[in-house]
């Protein structure tokens, strides 16, 4: 943790009930480890569909700062409504090639599964897994609402930033999970694996957390946003 992260900081984010709310979704995992006998491979999986509901945010994000970006005369209509497909297709295949490289890393002698069959695979891999992606999906639905449209980020949203924002964030995570996993994999200690994959997760988390408070902060300051 870097010194900008000072503890009032850290304090002023979980003022956010957002934060609470992604923090138990983040924790989520280790109930389906004791519970459910999960290991590595659908906490892996799970992580890959969060891509896509990432992804699937993303586009909705990157619609509402076009149609703003149009109203205002900032962007063409044509611009707004070729880059939001683009990006979807894009980005689609991004997570079908990411996706492929964990089905296998995962041992999964599933070969070059269609994006449907990878789907298939990364729900099936572990019990109860639609319901664990439901929470994920709930927890950005709430950041979406409330923060992209509540708190008014929409007006100030650029779509080319929204556009480029979800690639950094998946590969330093998915990065940093493929470490953890092939410790889960390898080592004699499954249990401390898939709970090292859960608390890297926790650790992005968290630093989304302030890094979203910062945000706001900075918009505060600039008299952008009235609370």
């Amino acid at each position: 943790m870097t010194g900008k992260y000072t503890p009032s900081l850290i304090a002023r984010a979980y003022a956010d009930p957002l934060s609470w709310l992604n923090l138990a979704v983040d924790l989520l995992p280790i109930w389906a480890i004791f519970q459910f006998g999960w290991g590595a491979t659908p906490l892996v999986a799970l992580y890959w569909l969060e891509n896509l509901v990432i992804g699937l945010f993303a586009a909705a994000r990157m619609l509402g700062a076009g149609l703003t970006q149009l109203s205002k005369r900032i962007m063409s209509g044509a611009a707004v409504f070729f880059l939001v497909p683009f990006f979807c297709i894009h980005y689609g295949a991004f997570c079908w090639g990411h996706g492929v490289f964990i089905a296998n890393f995962s041992n999964q002698d599933i070969g070059l599964p269609s994006p449907q069959g990878l789907l298939v695979w990364a729900l099936g891999t572990g019990p109860h897994m639609l319901w664990f992606l439901g929470a994920i999906l709930a927890a950005n639905l709430a950041v979406f609402l409330i923060d992209f449209i509540g708190r008014g980020e929409i007006t100030r949203a650029r779509l080319d930033a929204e556009m480029t924002a979800p690639y950094g964030r998946i590969v330093t995570l998915h990065v940093a999970i493929i470490l953890g996993a092939m410790f889960a994999f390898g080592t004699e200690e499954p249990l401390m694996g898939v709970l090292l994959l859960i608390l890297i997760r926790v650790a992005f988390g968290v630093i989304l957390a302030i890094r979203r408070r910062m945000k706001r902060d900075r918009q505060l300051a600039e008299g952008v946003e009235s609370l």
